[in-house]
C-alpha cells in the first residue's frame, strides 16, 4: 500500500459529513482486512471499534488499542492483528509495550473512556469490553472443561451448519450455457410447429461431495470421543445423504443410521448402543483393511480420521493401509486432540506411521478447532 492509498490516522479540523464518512469507510476496510486474515471482526465488533475511535481519537495509538481491545476474542488473534495494522496502515507494527491501554467500556449505545463516565446519559450498565463466555470456551481443551461447560460445548454443536464441497455429477440439468441438448431443442421445436425458435442447453449438476469419519473409541480417546460423535452427528445432518461415519477401536462399527436422528442425545444413545467395544484398545490398521475390503466408499471421498494414534498392532499394516487409502480418497484428514497442546510431536508408532499418507493434519480438542475442520470440508 503507498503513502497515497495509506489511511490516514488525522482527521483535521471539524468533523464534517465527509471526515466522519472516510473514517468510516478505513476502519471497515481495517476490520474487513482482519475477517480475511481469520480474526472474528463481526458487524458489532466493528461497531464498537468506531465509537471507541470516536471517543479516543485518530492518532496511531489511540487507533491501535481501540481495534486491538473491540476486535480481538482471544490471545490467538493479536499476532494477526498486529501484522494486519503494519500491513493495512503502514509503517512499523504498534507494539503493546509502548503505551498503556486505554480502558473502553461498552454499552447499549456508546463505548466511553473509563474516568470520565458514559458520553450519553441513561441508565445503561456499562460493560467491559472482554472475550463472551462463548469465545473463552471456544478454544478451551475440551478434556479440561466442566460438565456444565461440555454441555454449553455441545448445544453450538448441535446448532453448527456445515458447507459441503461440491463435485460435479454425471447427471445433467437445463441450464442457460453450456453444451447443447437436442432432446428438449427437439421438443421445444415440434411444439412450436417445425420452427426452432431457441437453442436449449444443459450442464452437469453438482454434488456434496462425500465424507467418511472414522471416529477413535478408544480409552486413551475417551475425553474427546463424545464430543466428536457429535461433530459426526453435526455433519450428517447437514448431509445425510453424503456422509458416512464409523467407530473404531478393536471393531468396524458403522453407525451412520444412529447418527440421521435430529435429535443429538437420542443419536448418542443410539451410538452407546450399537459401538461394543468403548474405551477398549485401538487396531487402526487391521479396521482400515477390513474398510477398504468392504468398499465402503472411500474412492473419491474425504476421509476423516480422528484420533490420536496409539496404534496397538503393527504399525507396518497401517502404514501400507494408509497408503492404500490416500490413493482412493479424494484427501486423508487426521484429526488428532493432543495436536492442540503446546509443544506436541507426533512420536507414537501409530501417527508416524500414518503422517506420510496424511493430506492435513489437524488438531480436534476445542470448538474452534471443529470449526476450522468443518471449513476445511467446505472445500477439501
Amino acid at each position: 500500500m503507498d503513502d497515497q492509498t495509506r489511511p490516514a490516522f488525522q482527521v483535521t479540523g471539524r468533523r464534517g459529513p465527509e471526515a466522519v464518512g472516510h473514517l468510516t469507510a478505513t476502519m471497515t476496510g481495517f476490520a474487513r482486512t482482519l475477517r480475511a486474515a481469520g480474526v472474528a471482526a463481526d458487524h458489532e465488533r466493528t461497531q464498537n471499534l468506531l465509537r471507541a475511535v470516536g471517543h479516543l481519537g485518530t492518532d496511531r495509538d489511540a487507533v491501535y488499542w481501540a481495534g486491538r481491545l473491540t476486535l480481538c476474542a482471544g490471545p490467538d488473534d493479536l499476532p494477526r492483528y498486529d501484522r494486519c495494522f503494519a500491513a493495512y496502515f503502514g509503517g512499523e507494527r504498534a507494539r503493546p509495550g509502548r503505551t498503556a491501554p486505554p480502558v473502553v467500556t461498552v454499552t447499549r449505545h456508546t463505548v466511553s473512556v473509563d474516568g470520565s463516565g458514559p458520553r450519553e446519559a441513561g441508565d445503561d450498565q456499562a460493560v467491559p469490553a472482554t472475550a463472551s463466555r462463548t469465545e473463552v470456551l471456544r478454544r478451551r481443551d475440551i478434556a479440561r472443561m466442566t460438565a456444565t461447560e461440555l454441555d454449553e460445548i455441545h448445544r453450538l454443536l448441535a446448532i453448527l451448519r456445515t458447507r459441503r464441497e461440491r463435485r460435479r455429477s454425471r447427471r445433467f440439468a437445463p441450464a442457460h450455457r453450456g453444451r447443447l441438448d437436442p432432446r428438449r431443442t427437439i421438443r421445444e421445436t415440434l411444439r412450436r410447429g417445425g420452427e426452432t425458435v431457441r437453442l436449449r442447453r444443459r450442464a452437469h449438476r453438482s454434488r456434496p461431495r462425500r465424507v467418511v469419519l472414522l471416529v477413535d473409541v478408544s480409552g486413551s480417546m475417551a475425553p474427546y470421543a463424545d464430543t466428536l460423535l457429535r461433530f459426526a452427528h453435526a455433519l450428517v445432518r447437514c448431509e445425510p445423504r453424503a456422509t458416512e461415519a464409523f467407530s473404531v477401536g478393536t471393531r468396524l462399527t458403522r453407525i451412520t443410521a444412529e447418527l440421521r436422528h435430529r435429535d443429538p442425545g437420542t443419536a448418542m444413545r443410539e451410538v452407546s448402543a450399537a459401538v461394543p467395544d468403548w474405551s477398549g484398545g485401538t487396531r487402526l490398521g487391521e479396521e482400515l483393511k477390513e474398510f477398504l475390503d468392504r468398499g465402503s466408499g472411500a474412492r473419491g471421498a474425504v476421509i476423516v480420521i480422528a484420533s490420536d494414534g496409539w496404534e496397538r498392532g503393527d504399525p507396518s499394516l497401517l502404514a501400507q493401509q494408509m497408503a492404500r487409502l490416500s490413493r482412493l480418497a479424494r484427501r486423508v484428514i487426521w484429526v488428532n486432540p493432543h495436536k492442540g497442546q503446546d509443544g506436541y510431536q507426533p512420536l507414537t508408532g501409530g501417527m508416524r506411521a500414518a503422517l506420510p499418507h496424511v493430506g492435513a493434519f489437524v488438531a480436534g480438542h476445542s470448538l474452534a478447532a471443529f470449526e476450522e475442520l468443518a471449513e476445511r470440508l467446505s472445500h477439501a
